[in-house]
């Protein structure tokens, strides 16, 4: 699981938590020390990238700060770790440092809805759910797509029955108090909102995401 300055929390923490009491995750990063994520809390990694293992059963990356996309060390540790993962995956934006490492080229995936356009600039073919599995590949969508990610790739790994243990030990029984979780559910005052809160966001992440489409091709890996 890849840990990066600026990473969204929840992204990173929801899979982690249902994966972590059955599977041995490496959080990774260029090294232990201290970062903030987005919402301020401070933690760090229990390995570096060097030390992180070279076959790996599971390539996760979370959504979080985009600039991320564009850190060469980071893409070609992707690139090569990916080239061997059994699973390639990520939740809400991570789906995009994938792309731009070159690793989902060809395959349905998905991210944040505000996000999730872009990726066909990496070749990839945009698909509006919460979860979305072609072959080897295994992306969720926005945030609190994660627990549900980790879920499904927990029973893959280790089967249903520990995937419902754990489950049931988080007592992940969702029920939101609003029908808002999605642009279609909002509907459009809520997403006028939305979009003055996020401000020029797209604005930036579109040249951005172009621009690391165009380098792909420096990361692009032989995969399996």
């Amino acid at each position: 699981m890849l840990l990066y300055p600026g990473v969204t929390l929840l992204d990173l923490i929801g899979p982690q938590s249902v994966l972590a009491p059955s599977c041995n995750v490496h959080v990774v990063w260029k090294n232990t020390d201290l970062l903030e994520t987005d919402s301020g809390i401070v933690m760090k990694a229990t390995s570096t990238l060097e030390e992180c293992p070279e076959d790996l059963d599971v390539l996760f990356v979370p959504g979080g700060e985009f600039s991320i996309m564009r850190d060469e060390g980071v893409l070609r540790f992707l690139a090569d770790r990916g080239s061997r993962a059994r699973y390639v995956t990520s939740v809400c934006g991570g789906s995009i440092v994938l792309g731009a490492a070159g690793l989902l080229q060809g395959y349905e995936a998905t991210s944040h809805w505000s996000a999730r356009d872009k990726l066909a600039l990496f070749g990839a073919t945009p698909v509006a759910a919460r979860l979305v599995r072609d072959r080897n590949r295994i992306t969720g969508g926005g945030v609190t797509a994660g627990i549900d990610f980790g879920l499904v790739l927990l029973a893959e790994l280790l089967g249903e029955d520990v995937a419902k243990l754990s489950q049931l030990a988080l007592e992940y029984d969702p029920a939101p108090p609003f029908d808002a979780g999605t642009p279609e559910q909002a509907g459009p005052e809520i997403m006028g909102k939305m979009q003055e809160w996020l401000g020029p966001m797209g604005d930036v992440l579109t040249p951005m995401c172009a621009a690391a489409a165009k380098d792909m091709g420096k990361y692009t890996p032989v995969v399996n």
